[in-house]
């Protein structure tokens, strides 16, 4: 197994990746990114169309979407504050490219680091600020109401979510994911540390402000965050959610099923299609659980998420000085 310190800003040997490497790695990462985005988005609309009684073919649905918000005109409420709109509503994509930039795809990272689940960490709660200045930016009453919804539901979901990062760190004693997915030899860490995974799973919908976490976005408040968002604007917006479910499904198979351990296909197919199949249960399930009151889900997050959660962390240290 390759060892990595936890202090480095590289694994060992990233020095000599060469160019072309790191390339085929980026275009790799930000190739799945963008298929398991338009995956999510097919599979949302055939989802909805089921709940509607209708007939959809999966694709129809988000290309009919982007054709008529491309031909949206662009509104602007009075007063705006342009710059911090542009920025949280057109954010939550880059925030998504920068989560997949870590994820190894097999032994393949756009962007390899020995503090990847920190980097992972550090952008998720940046989306605190995107969506909150999506909604303070555009100068709108409803607007400001769904960004300190999504900040109070944040208060919920981060601490737990932090805290199951920490698990499977702390097994495989590096905060790389490539050495996480690596040391996972034989036992997955899903099958060990199912609170963790499960929290993780929460966070994940919390920062893409999905199922239970949609408050931001309610109909009670006009669309919340998205209330006065039209056009081009609205439809990165949109794609941002889909892009975070995406990107928060590819980190959790290094950190929690083997990366991109599996028989015949290569790592980055296996990665893959681990990826799909996290995103699948991620799309189906924002469909079917309701949407939680921030102040509930606050309550939940604190008194039950996260003493799970560093339950599962002390469970998983006491094993590690054990088997040492």
């Amino acid at each position: 197994m390759r060892e990595a310190s936890v202090l480095a800003a590289l694994p060992a040997g990233s020095a000599t990746v060469s160019t072309s490497d790191l390339a085929t790695a980026a275009a790799l990462a930000f190739g799945s990114l963008v298929l398991l985005t338009v995956g999510a988005a097919a599979l949302s609309s055939v989802l909805q169309a089921r709940s509607l009684r209708a007939v959809s073919s999966g694709l129809s649905g988000p290309v009919s979407d982007v054709a008529r918000l491309l031909r949206q005109r662009r509104r602007v409420p009075v007063s705006a504050d342009r710059l911090l709109w542009a920025v949280g509503t057109w954010g939550l994509l880059v925030a998504a490219v920068l989560m997949v930039a870590v994820v190894p795809w097999g032994e393949s990272v756009a962007l390899p680091m020995g503090v990847g689940i920190v980097w992972f960490n550090m952008v998720d709660v940046a989306v605190w600020a995107l969506v909150w200045l999506a909604g303070w930016g555009a100068n709108s009453a409803y607007g400001i109401i769904g960004g300190h919804r999504f900040l109070a539901q944040a208060l919920g979901y981060e601490l737990p979510l932090m805290f199951a990062l920490v698990a499977p760190a702390i097994a495989a004693r590096s905060l790389d994911p490539l050495v996480v997915a690596e040391a996972q030899h034989g036992l997955w860490y899903a099958v060990w540390m199912p609170v963790a995974f499960l929290v993780f799973l929460v966070g994940v919908l919390g920062f893409s402000v999905s199922g239970p976490f949609a408050a931001a976005l309610g109909s009670d408040v006009a669309g919340g965050v998205a209330a006065e968002v039209s056009g081009l604007d609205r439809l990165l917006l949109l794609a941002g959610r889909h892009a975070l479910l995406a990107a928060g499904a590819a980190f959790a198979v290094p950190l929690f099923l083997g990366g991109g351990s599996g028989p015949l296909l290569p790592g980055w197919a296996w990665s893959l299609l681990k990826a799909a199949a996290v995103l699948a249960v991620l799309v189906w399930s924002r469909r079917r659980l309701p949407v939680l009151r921030p102040d509930l889900f606050m309550e939940l997050g604190w008194i039950v998420l996260l003493p799970l959660a560093l339950v599962q962390d002390l469970v998983v240290a006491v094993l590690v000085v054990w088997r040492s």
